[in-house]
């Protein structure tokens, strides 16, 4: 297994790691651990698509792998934002629906032969998911601190910080929605095929 292909393996073994710290409220500084070890996750996904395309090394494991372990990183912590209150269920379905539905196409692509790459909105849809999730996890890592703090006016914060993350995430929501179209746009003839 290559360089880039273990980096993606890592992604997804350090998963439930991250949802650990994210739902274990006892722990002291938990959102803060949550929140390093979710940037960590994020560069390996940035980092093994440069090492590939460099190294040239571009494999269909890869192509296949990459996006799966970005699904199961935002997936499941958007999950734990819903058990902690910090999003709602209508955002949640709508992420995990298109994922389900951009994996079929993928499912079908893979039957007919071809493996079916990432395209630019696919990245952006997961920079927008990646960058939503990391502002929710520290604001709430600063809430974390301020209460340690006893800082006076920490409900005023967390209400605030709350609304800020809520509309973070629907933003890539939106973002999320709009690249799943254009996916299915752009492999409709496969679809039809198929069909």
């Amino acid at each position: 297994m290559n360089l880039p292909n273990k980096l993606t393996v890592f992604r997804i073994i350090i998963v439930p790691i991250i949802v650990f710290f994210l739902l274990c409220q006892n722990i002291k500084n938990h959102y803060v651990y949550a929140l390093l070890l979710f940037m960590i996750a994020s560069y390996t996904d940035h980092l093994d698509g440069k090492i590939a395309r460099k190294s040239g090394i571009i494999t269909n494991f890869g192509k296949f792998a990459d996006p799966l372990a970005d699904k199961i990183l935002i997936i499941s912590c958007l999950v734990c934002f819903l058990s902690l209150g910090l999003i709602d269920i209508v955002s949640v379905l709508i992420v995990i629906s298109r994922e389900f539905i951009v994996t079929s196409v993928r499912l079908i692509a893979a039957e007919h032969g071809t493996v079916i790459s990432a395209n630019n909105w696919g990245k952006i849809k997961t920079v927008s998911q990646i960058s939503s999730i990391i502002s929710v996890i520290a604001l709430q890592a600063i809430g974390e601190v301020l209460i340690q703090l006893n800082f006076s006016n920490v409900d005023i914060y967390l209400n605030i910080s709350n609304t800020i993350g809520v509309f973070l995430i629907w933003v890539s929501v939106v973002l999320t929605v709009v690249s799943g179209i254009i996916y299915i746009y752009n492999n409709r003839d496969l679809i039809r095929d198929f069909g």
